[in-house]
């Protein structure tokens, strides 16, 4: 995200999206495939506002904190050449997410899609939990819901205990006959997408199948329990959640509700004032005016001033 703060007439133009995801290599994230796609897109948006150069820029990167060696490496000095950057910050997802639903207030955040990872922050320094990715966590994502629901599925074509009927017919209506749905699964690249595409379904048979209803339930405390991982102690402390994954509605947002009251009770919960892309352009602003109170951090928010 590219935030020109008060250098301009007029409306902001809309964000430019360039549908491609940025490449990973041995360095990670591949900060050369990256600057290909930014750069078009940053001087067409600086050509509609009428600036030359950018005081300060906020990049927004998934994986920023465990892959983003190249991208701290190579991006301050590549955008103070080619787009006269002074002014950087490198956030981790999490961290523009945070931003977008509390701003700078202590709390904690739950980012829920096909992944779900908690950040937390008492102004100090940042926690984060989970957002291990589908096979070792993202405990309660869409993932991790659709491979639940399933498991329930398969488990009923079996015979076994723990079955779904009503799962299981949501799965051959979406997938085709249970035998062939490994060989539609496992050979994906995409796997934890279309595992989490059969999250819905899931949310559409909780009111009247239990186990639908069980898998939303212990989704929704796995990501209390993340949430109480990283919120600080405090009386003032928020909780928000933000994601595509609570667009489920009340089949898991009242258990979750009911799971954080119980495991977080001195914590607010609180409507998400804005998404990831709206937290990244506040990142930016407030960089730009030298007034940016999130605490900086290497690998969560890594700052760098002219």
């Amino acid at each position: 995200m590219l935030a020109v703060p008060g250098d301009h007439e007029g409306p902001r133009p809309g964000p430019l999206t360039s549908g491609e995801p940025v490449r990973t290599g041995p360095r990670g994230i591949d900060a050369g495939h990256l600057l290909e796609q930014l750069l078009p897109m940053a001087r067409q948006l600086m050509t509609e506002c009428g600036v030359d150069t950018l005081r300060a820029v906020a990049v927004g990167a998934a994986g920023l904190a465990t892959l983003g060696d190249e991208l701290r490496a190579a991006l301050p000095s590549a955008l103070e050449r080619e787009l006269g950057v002074r002014r950087l910050a490198l956030a981790a997802d999490a961290v523009t997410a945070y931003t977008g639903a509390l701003g700078p207030r202590p709390g904690a955040v739950l980012a829920a899609g096909t992944g779900m990872i908690a950040v937390g922050t008492d102004l100090v320094s940042w926690r984060r939990a989970d957002g291990w990715g589908h096979l070792l966590g993202d405990c309660g994502g869409g993932a991790w819901i659709g491979r639940a629901g399933l498991e329930a599925a398969v488990r009923a074509f079996d015979g076994r205990p723990g079955g779904s009927s009503a799962l299981l017919a949501r799965a051959e209506e979406m997938f085709g006959p249970m035998p062939s749905l490994p060989g539609k699964l496992y050979p994906r690249t995409d796997r934890p997408a279309v595992l989490a595409s059969f999250a819905p379904e899931v949310a559409a048979c909780a009111a009247s199948d239990p186990v639908a209803s069980g898998v939303l339930r212990t989704a929704a405390r796995h990501m209390a329990e993340s949430a109480a991982a990283v919120c600080p102690d405090a009386d003032e402390a928020l909780i928000a959640c933000t994601g595509g994954l609570f667009k489920m509605g009340d089949p898991l947002l009242v258990p979750l509700r009911e799971e954080l009251a119980e495991q977080l009770p001195y914590a607010k919960l609180v409507p998400a004032a804005g998404d990831p892309l709206h937290g990244a352009e506040l990142i930016a602003i407030d960089l730009a005016g030298d007034r940016l109170a999130l605490p900086r951090d290497e690998r969560m928010l890594y700052v760098v001033t002219e």
